[in-house]
């Protein structure tokens, strides 16, 4: 994971069970509760112990937070982080790219952007401003099949039936 691509993980610490303080090469300091990755798998449950979680560390290369012999991988953990503060991850920009078969040319075609700025966002290079969130969310409703823009939203009538 080179450091253009994705945030480096500088420092992590327990503030309390389950959550995680992070501090990231982007200058941003982010708690992220990890409680509901933990729980639902049984091989992590020794982490729950909070005399283990306390031992949480970065790994040798900042690209994984680490217990004696679990980890999670430092670009999952910034967008839990990013997602549990409200704001748009690169892994929801990349699951709506995947969501609707997007390539990096098609995406950027979708939102009127650049090629560069769709990688951008999808590697977490750049911070995905909420203007560009919701036109993915306003173009994934609408699904238009040309290349012309829609002339009117659909109804939420309209929207369940095209979406069951």
């Amino acid at each position: 994971m080179s450091e253009f691509f994705h945030p480096k993980l500088l420092s992590v610490e327990a503030v309390r069970p389950y959550r995680l303080r992070t501090q990231w090469s982007t200058g941003e300091d982010l708690v992220v509760d990890v409680e509901s990755v933990l729980r639902p798998v049984p091989a992590l449950s020794a982490i729950l112990d909070p005399n283990v979680f306390g031992k949480v560390h970065v790994s040798e290369w900042g690209g994984s937070v680490e217990w004696f012999d679990s980890e999670f991988g430092a670009d999952n953990v910034y967008a839990w982080a990013k997602e549990q503060a409200g704001e748009v991850s690169h892994e929801m920009f990349g699951s709506w790219m995947h969501r609707n078969s997007l390539s990096l040319n098609t995406a950027a075609a979708a939102l009127g952007i650049s090629r560069r700025m769709v990688s951008y966002y999808r590697t977490a290079h750049k911070a995905i401003p909420r203007a560009i969130w919701l036109a993915c969310l306003g173009w994934e409703a609408t699904l238009p099949k040309t290349k012309t823009l829609p002339r009117k939203l659909p109804t939420a009538r309209e929207y369940a039936k095209a979406h069951r």
